[in-house]
């Protein structure tokens, strides 16, 4: 069972997974010629092999297969996803250093009780609309974006990724761009504590010595850093819900195990959903994967969301079971690019389970939910539900 793995709508409704079986088990490292030709690697321990091995699998040129040549050019060695090292290192050192402050538990928790607020006043809600905008508003709040402005940019964000034709995502990047363009011109004048504030004054190791991060470098990492957090949470906690509600048990087991079992409900929800759906890595070297020969400037496509249902490294891998142990996903990838972001997600993903908990008692799907149609991100575009409280939420 063969699938075109450049064509969209052959990821949308959700239906791809038995494609992506037969893949693992019958041409775990396949040949598609198609859409210039590349190699797709399927199987758990190959992806983890080709993460670990950044020498020779590059990022510099792309990390996904609709990848513009020139634009990924123009940001190659300065934004953190197409990097290599000894710019990514650098990079990373200065960026990591930033985007998880000491107070962000308290700002992800006020924000998560607000949107839950809202939501149980509304009753019967998408909570996918309610959802997108907690990751937007974290991200928004720690990169110092004044709060008035926290739902213009999130709407800008998806914009850029989601808009109907490439002018209409152009455009919003381009917005986005200008925006960062003036922030950043602001915190220079008047530095903060936040995120933009701090990388605009750190330094990075060089071999011509330390330097500052040049004013291009903060924007388009600004810019990763919106996109990177905005669709992770928002697709794994919308599909993680979708997935408590259709399985009871694992919500009745959520409800009454607590925090006690939300550490690996966090995981097993990024596992099952998966949302990066493929990342893209060019040969720098002869190498090979299984049994295939990779020749030097071939591109190399792993496929997180077959090795995160690969039965020989996740046993009952179609099973959705919150109390999974090990559960050694590559939803964040790994290697030297492991998501820079993922410690946060999994903070806002465990603080609105912790949240939802307590103040939800069930949860009832009151429609079909959709899905993206896309080989790059995928999740649950519409979810409408009607939220019951609880009888006495804990505060």
């Amino acid at each position: 069972m063969l699938i075109d793995l450049t064509d969209n709508a052959a990821f949308g409704g959700n239906s791809f997974w038995p494609a992506m079986a037969w893949l693992r088990e019958n041409d775990p490292v396949h040949r598609h010629e198609s859409g210039g030709g590349f190699w797709a690697v399927t199987r758990y321990a190959d992806a983890v092999e080709v993460y670990r091995d950044s020498d020779v699998f590059s990022s510099r040129y792309g990390m996904r297969l609709d990848t513009n040549k020139a634009a990924v050019a123009a940001v190659s060695q300065r934004m953190l996803i197409v990097s290599d090292p000894p710019e990514h290192t650098q990079l990373k050192r200065v960026l990591n250093k930033s985007v998880f402050p000491d107070h962000s538990e308290d700002l992800v928790r006020g924000i998560v009780r607000e949107l839950l607020a809202e939501a149980l006043a509304a009753g019967e809600v998408d909570m996918v609309e309610v959802i997108r905008r907690l990751p937007t508003r974290v991200v928004c709040a720690l990169l110092g974006v004044p709060r008035p402005e926290w739902d213009w940019l999130g709407a800008t964000m998806n914009g850029a990724f989601e808009g109907d034709d490439e002018e209409v995502r152009s455009g919003n990047h381009a917005e986005i761009f200008l925006y960062f363009t003036e922030l950043l011109r602001e915190r220079r004048k008047n530095p903060g504590t936040d995120f933009i504030s701090r990388i605009a004054t750190d330094r990075r190791d060089t071999p011509d010595g330390e330097q500052e991060l040049t004013d291009e470098e903060i924007i388009v990492n600004c810019n990763g850093v919106m996109a990177g957090g905005n669709e992770t949470t928002r697709y794994s906690a919308a599909g993680g819900l979708l997935a408590l509600t259709r399985n009871p048990d694992q919500w009745a087991l959520l409800r009454s195990r607590g925090a006690e079992v939300i550490p690996t409900a966090v995981e097993e929800i990024l596992r099952w959903t998966t949302p990066g759906v493929h990342v893209m890595r060019t040969a720098m070297r002869p190498a090979r994967i299984g049994d295939r020969d990779i020749a030097v400037g071939d591109r190399v496509t792993v496929w997180n969301v077959s090795a995160n249902r690969d039965e020989r490294a996740f046993p009952d891998a179609d099973r959705f079971l919150i109390d999974r142990t090990p559960n050694r996903h590559l939803t964040f990838g790994g290697g030297r690019h492991l998501c820079l972001g993922a410690r946060l997600a999994r903070l806002e993903l465990a603080v609105f389970l912790e949240e939802l908990t307590k103040r939800v008692s069930a949860v009832e799907l009151t429609g079909e939910p959709d899905y993206t149609a896309s080989n790059f991100t995928t999740g649950t575009s519409y979810l409408p539900v009607r939220l019951t409280p609880s009888l006495v939420p804990t505060a």
